[in-house]
């Protein structure tokens, strides 16, 4: 009975000993370090359209899905006040710009007294040079010549103060013409507010209000956003945002075109890091886009960062402590380079022939 149990004990030692290890040699081959990114797809230039103004949803112009180009109406608020104020601005301009240009007889009356009042002068002035003459050669009575003389300074002084009441008449129909103006085109421009157009040549991707709804200044009404041209935008850990560049290739797999490959240039990195997600957004451009994309598709990006056409490399499975492998020596440092998610490559340390042991789990 002893004997049994102590075949027992023994046998767990001997057969973990005798248990062979898993071994390898490194292997020279094509390596690629890259950065793995969520992928989603977005129009370009894609924008929340916001109303200004508040009021009553009246008519919506377009559809989802419809092209617009810059100005196009896309939907149209009603409220009564901007339009009669528009209507009272463009009427007291028209009033303005008719007595600025004389068509109200304004400035014509003050230069048809203008022009009597140089008629009178000239008679005035020739009267009182006539009864000077006669004066200085004793001719005449001393209240005759006051009179001639005193109706001359009048005539000089009443010219003198219709021309100033012409310019000054000028320049308040000037003043009265910009203020109708600029009240005009004020009115004008709240009655434009009323009505969202299109920023941008492109496609309406959503219309988030229906006729008769309130629309407000803080909840978006529309999205628009380009129909030619997609972005995929790539949220980036913040371990691996220091390893980008622009230009470098990107490498995406979308859900709906299941294990297609199609290869993108990284074109923006954005410099603020979202707290929420801990990650950074970054944008890539298609170099040969799909023939249909939507906004929000989904998928997978692999940034490349480094690249060789061949490399001396291990799996990763076999390091130890991140920086050393098994060998028939014992553990062995080594140095290390590219990796990916399965392989890394070996700088240093060991070669080829080296044999190299998985580590126990």
């Amino acid at each position: 009975m002893k004997h049994s149990i102590l075949f027992l004990l023994i046998f767990p030692v001997l057969f973990s000993c005798g248990k062979k290890k898993e071994k390898t040699y490194p292997q020279s081959m094509p390596l690629t370090e890259s950065v793995y990114a969520s992928a989603t797809v977005q129009p370009d230039s894609l924008y929340q359209a916001y109303s200004i103004v508040m009021g009553i949803l009246d008519h919506v112009w377009v559809e989802e899905g419809d092209e617009v180009s810059k100005g196009d109406r896309i939907l149209q608020i009603t409220n009564t006040s901007p339009e009669l104020n528009l209507e009272n601005a463009k009427l007291a301009l028209k009033l303005a710009q008719e007595n600025y240009n004389g068509n109200a007889a304004m400035l014509y009356s003050i230069m048809d007294e203008i022009q009597a009042a140089e008629l009178k002068l000239q008679n005035d002035s020739i009267n009182y040079y006539r009864q000077k003459n006669l004066w200085d050669q004793n001719i005449g009575s001393k209240v005759e010549f006051d009179n001639r003389k005193l109706a001359f300074e009048l005539s000089q002084n009443n010219l003198k103060l219709l021309k100033k009441k012409y310019q000054q008449s000028k320049n308040e129909l000037e003043t009265q013409l910009r203020q109708a103006q600029n009240n005009y085109q004020t009115s004008l421009t709240t009655t434009e507010d009323f009505t969202i157009t299109s920023k941008i040549d492109g496609k309406v991707y959503a219309i988030y209000k229906n006729p008769g709804e309130i629309v407000n200044t803080v909840e978006p009404v529309a999205a628009v956003g380009r129909s030619d041209i997609f972005i995929v935008e790539l949220l980036v850990d913040e371990v691996d945002i220091v390893k980008l560049k622009l230009g470098q290739r990107v490498f995406i797999t979308l859900d709906s075109y299941n294990s297609r490959v199609f290869e993108a240039t990284l074109h923006k990195i954005y410099p603020r890091k979202d707290e929420r997600s801990q990650t950074f957004k970054v944008e890539a451009w298609f170099v040969d886009p799909p023939t249909t994309l939507y906004p929000g598709l989904s998928g997978e990006g692999n940034i490349i960062i480094s690249e060789k056409a061949t490399t001396l490399t291990i799996p990763k499975e076999y390091l130890v402590q991140g920086s050393k492998v098994l060998t028939d020596d014992g553990e062995t440092e080594v140095t290390l380079g590219l990796q990916n998610l399965d392989r890394v490559e070996i700088l240093g340390g060991i070669t080829e022939k080296t044999a190299i042991y998985k580590p126990e789990p």
